[in-house]
């Protein structure tokens, strides 16, 4: 699967990257923009989505986190990605491509789904998808769940939508992007009562996921793929992934 995504991902991997440290020639947020746009097939899939992430305090209580990558999802379109009423509320910026892989943590008794959903849309129309998803709320309604990427003969084989524990989605207003995030446990349990990951990593929390610290794993997964995605579309390094 990883020979799949990465066809595309490497072909033309050094296009368009002009941009330097100069401030002088620092990349407009237009041109950021555009180019966070054409990161699906011209970004190498270890750019985007490491074989290892570190989560330096990323866990509950800030406890340090890490976290491997299992599985690469060929690219492909949404289709059957997303809850039916998470597709429709997206369905106003389109979807132009899709790009998922999954990861562990190191102790393997979690397994996260982390997507880029590469939308058609123009800034002002991504602007208005997120003004709307924090109006409404619906990063945290449990009927509006992007689903897991599983994968035989991994830890994440029994990842399946019953298995989904806490989850996160940000509509982006700089880049044509939607970044998410869902968990769920190694060991293929069922959960009934998934919680949004902003809910499950305040203090206090008693569910299933938030003891667990899953929302902080797809809080911390989903901050360090947006972070990765910023940093390379404006031409810069890495930074503290």
């Amino acid at each position: 699967m990883c020979l799949v995504l990465g066809v595309g991902l490497l072909g033309g991997a050094g296009a368009g990257m002009t941009l330097t440290d100069d401030p002088a020639e620092q990349a407009s947020p237009e041109q950021v923009f555009e180019r966070a746009g054409t990161m699906w097939h011209d970004t190498p899939v270890d750019q985007l989505f490491p074989r290892v992430l570190e989560g330096l305090g990323a866990g509950p209580g800030s406890a340090d986190r890490k976290w491997l990558r299992v599985a690469v999802a060929p690219d492909t379109n949404c289709r059957n990605a997303f809850d039916p009423l998470l597709a429709k509320a997206l369905s106003p910026v389109g979807c132009e491509r899709l790009l998922r892989v999954t990861y562990a943590d190191e102790t393997t008794s979690s397994v996260t789904t982390v997507g880029l959903l590469f939308t058609r849309s123009g800034q002002s129309g991504m602007r208005s998808l997120r003004k709307r998803f924090a109006v409404e709320n619906l990063t945290e309604r449990t009927d509006l769940m992007p689903r897991p990427y599983p994968a035989r003969g991994t830890v994440a084989a029994d990842f399946g939508d019953a298995q989904r524990a806490s989850w996160t989605v940000r509509v982006l207003s700089d880049a044509p992007v939607v970044v998410y995030a869902v968990t769920g446990f190694a060991d293929g349990r069922v959960v009934s009562d998934p919680q949004a990951a902003a809910e499950a990593t305040e203090k206090g929390e008693t569910s299933a996921a938030a003891q667990a610290g899953l929302g902080h794993d797809a809080q911390g997964i989903a901050d360090r793929i947006e972070r990765r995605l910023r940093n390379t579309a404006a031409g810069r390094g890495e930074g503290d992934q």
